[in-house]
């Protein structure tokens, strides 16, 4: 989707400020922010504000001017003029990735939140566990701690003290702490209502509001790996308690091995289950069921008898991703399935039509308040819709909660930032504006390539931009006919397709790089190195395949019911390029199953030099390669491993070509993973690192990390630029920071 301009967004309540450290170590910070000296100092916000991922939203039934927003990977944010402005909430809090938030009912000032968004595409980040406000959002307390992502959470109706949690766990592995969690002392202890196995989570948690004591519930088998996602199994089914949780029913289909057979539903496999009961009559239930024989399941005698109202492919295309009910308060027949498109049927789940007037797809959730239907929220990719009107027409405020994979600036005066935002696209602005009103979302324009990949631009004409795409695609714009031409290799969508059948592996983020010593070249990267010299109008392999072509990891992803093929599991793939500013043809390559190769020749010879200390893990993402301004045989690597289920940080140096490495990571905390390191320009050993949390920074090699927070939220960093006497931060949840000016950090010393 294209980034399209919107309105300002300086009223939007952006520059929030806290200067106190949220480094989430085990044990302790890293430091208190970073010495006292700094905490003047403050990283500036510069858009754009077009969107992003919003996994929940709410609002507070009754009141028109209360909503709150959980978004995928920047925060809680929270409206006070119904809708028009936002402000972040939960910055001060150490974690970014939010799943659910729920409202008590009967108290507005008591809100519960669940991290770790639970649409597990290839971008999730994990949470740690569940939070709970007293004051409607402005202090929290952190009440249960677990590793893992939670989709739903749903509050008794009359009691703020009674809450559950839907738990899915951990999106890359197995673990036991998953399930529906229930607490009755306002979050002071948790019990866990209903297992499965170390496989399977709880993807929805429901009530009903005229008697709490029932409940409904989706267990869900999932696992994501880079390379694959798996949605179903044995261990999903859906699950029924009279008693508030005590004990469960299992509700199957006939051929079941266990539970209560012949209801309706359908033979197993299931995968991912959505379930809601009508607040308007408690006989009326719901049940989005991923299955062969899958779809739109009602019940009118309160889930003892099912039947099959609709299969249609458009309400169970992606299941993972989607599977959300909401049931209009005073009508059991009106229901919304969030899905690509917004659907709402009016008659019963029947017929479904699109919902328009959106500004975005990709819909997770909509909320419609009880007291007046008219009013309701939904939760996209795109950020969020408001309608007072029963959706005849919607507001979408403009929020910067954009998702940048990687960021690039140009040498124009001033500077322009660029990169490519997860389901928006990518853009292109000023990093400084001489307006009164600073930068707007008028100032960003779009550059070609699309949600997924990198920016590059032409070192000696800031006018070109090289973008990517998912599929291989990339395109060159030229800023003064605001032209783009698709310059890709090979042009052909491998969407439906497993790796192995494409003739080159090109990753979601396929990288690409522009040559800083002779700006006609630019490099490519699939499961080969590709180079051009004439702007894209050939392209010329130079290496052999660098990765470990596991054949084994290239099979077509999905299933055990549904297919998804969209690139984002394509693997074996060249992931990151760096080019030596000191040395002509030295260029290092990383994969996303765990190589590093370097070529001293322009590609004609390659060696690989993967670093093999301290357990680097084996099938690690190489997120980033960072060759040395001041040496030609210095480069840095960082390795993620998070989608293995490891959250170790994983950073390497070499000062001899790869010869030798040397661990950096060991004094950095050990629960936090890397997205990205650079080294300062002008100070030798001057590194600032991205982490899955914020920012840190080191003057010694590696010896001692400070935590570098200021006013920067807690946050997914995914790329730096250091530009001139700027740090350029791309967040992953947050659109994109500027730290103006560096000569603090790098003149501070013990001294100093």
């Amino acid at each position: 989707m294209r980034l399209i301009p919107s309105i300002r967004y300086t009223a939007v309540g952006l520059l929030v400020l806290s200067c106190q450290t949220t480094f989430a170590h085990a044990d302790e910070p890293l430091s208190k922010g970073g010495p006292a000296e700094f905490r003047p100092l403050k990283f500036r916000l510069i858009g754009p504000a077009v969107g992003g991922r919003v996994a929940r939203a709410a609002g507070v039934p009754g009141d028109p001017l209360t909503y709150y927003a959980a978004t995928a990977s920047g925060g809680v944010w929270k409206s006070s003029d119904g809708g028009i402005h936002w402000k972040p909430i939960f910055d001060e809090q150490p974690i970014a990735s939010i799943g659910s938030i729920a409202i008590a009912p009967s108290d507005p000032n008591v809100v519960y939140v669940g991290s770790g968004e639970a649409n597990i595409r290839g971008n999730v980040a994990p949470g740690n566990g569940i939070y709970k406000s007293t004051d409607a959002g402005k202090n929290w307390t952190h009440v249960w701690k677990q590793e893992g992502q939670i989709g739903t959470m749903v509050v008794h109706p009359t009691n703020p003290d009674i809450a559950y949690a839907a738990v899915l766990g951990h999106a890359f592995g197995p673990n036991a702490e998953r399930g529906v969690y229930r607490t009755t002392d306002g979050g002071k202890t948790w019990q866990r209502s209903l297992f499965k196995d170390n496989d399977t989570g709880a993807s929805d948690v429901c009530m009903d509001p005229s008697n709490p004591r029932i409940l409904f519930a989706g267990m869900w088998q999932a696992r994501r790996r880079p390379w694959d996602l798996n949605s179903g199994g044995p261990g999903s089914g859906l699950y029924m308690s009279r008693d508030g949780g005590d004990t469960w029913k299992r509700l199957i289909g006939k051929d079941t091995p266990e539970g209560e057979p012949g209801k309706g539903l359908p033979d197993g496999p299931w995968g991912k289950i959505g379930v809601a009961v009508a607040p308007s009559d408690s006989r009326r239930v719901y049940a989005l069921v991923e299955a062969d024989k899958g779809g739109l399941y009602r019940s009118d005698d309160g889930g003892e008898t099912w039947d099959l109202v609709n299969s249609h492919h458009m309400l169970r295309q992606r299941a993972w991703y989607y599977s959300t009910i909401t049931i209009d308060p005073t009508n059991p027949n009106v229901v919304w399935c969030p899905q690509v498109p917004m659907l709402r049927s009016i008659d019963g789940g029947k017929a479904f039509k699109n919902v328009k007037g959106l500004h975005h797809g990709d819909n997770h959730d909509i909320w419609i308040d009880p007291r007046n239907p008219k009013r309701m929220i939904g939760s996209n990719d795109g950020g969020v819709d408001i309608s007072t009107d029963g959706a005849e027409t919607w507001y979408a405020p403009p929020l910067p909660f954009g998702q940048f994979y990687h960021v690039a600036v140009d040498n124009d005066t001033p500077y322009h930032v660029s990169g490519s935002m997860q389901d928006i696209g990518t853009g292109a602005g000023p990093s400084n504006s001489l307006s009164m009103g600073g930068i707007s979302n008028c100032d960003w324009y779009d550059i070609g390539g699309g949600e997924a990949g990198h920016t590059a631009h032409h070192p000696a004409d800031p006018n070109i931009v090289y973008a990517g795409e998912y599929g291989g695609i990339i395109t060159r714009f030229d800023r003064r006919t605001r032209q783009v031409r698709n310059v890709s290799i090979y042009p052909f969508n491998p969407s439906g397709h497993g790796a192995a059948d494409l003739r080159y592996r090109f990753q979601w983020t396929a990288p690409i790089h522009v040559s800083t010593h002779d700006p006609r070249v630019v490099y490519h990267g699939s499961n080969v190195l590709f180079k051009t010299s004439d702007a894209g109008e050939h392209w010329l392999p130079i290496s052999p395949d660098l990765t470990r072509n596991d054949r084994a990891k290239q099979k077509w992803a999905g299933g055990p019911i549904t297919g998804d093929n969209t690139g984002v599991e394509v693997y074996d793939t060249i992931f990151a390029i760096a080019e030596s500013p000191k040395q002509k043809d030295l260029l290092w390559v990383g994969s996303d199953d765990g190589l590093v190769h370097v070529s001293r020749d322009g590609g004609k010879n390659w060696s690989n030099v993967t670093p093999n200390i301290n357990g680097i893990p084996e099938w690690g993402t190489v997120d980033l390669i960072e060759a040395s301004p001041f040496e030609a045989g210095t480069a840095y690597v960082v390795v993620d491993a998070h989608r293995l289920d490891d959250m170790h940080p994983y950073l390497y140096k070499t000062t001899d070509y790869g010869k030798t490495w040397k661990d950096l990571a060991a004094n950095l905390p050990q629960d936090i993973f890397l997205h990205a390191i650079r080294e300062d320009p002008k100070q030798k050993e001057l590194l600032y690192v991205g982490t899955e949390h914020g920012i840190a920074y080191t003057k010694d090699d590696g010896k001692t990390w400070t935590q570098l927070k200021l006013n920067l939220p807690t946050v997914a960093v995914h790329d730096l630029v250091v530009k001139n006497n700027d740090l350029v931060v791309g967040t992953h949840g947050r659109s994109i920071w500027i730290f103006d000016d560096l000569t603090p950090i790098r003149e501070m010393s013990p001294q100093v």
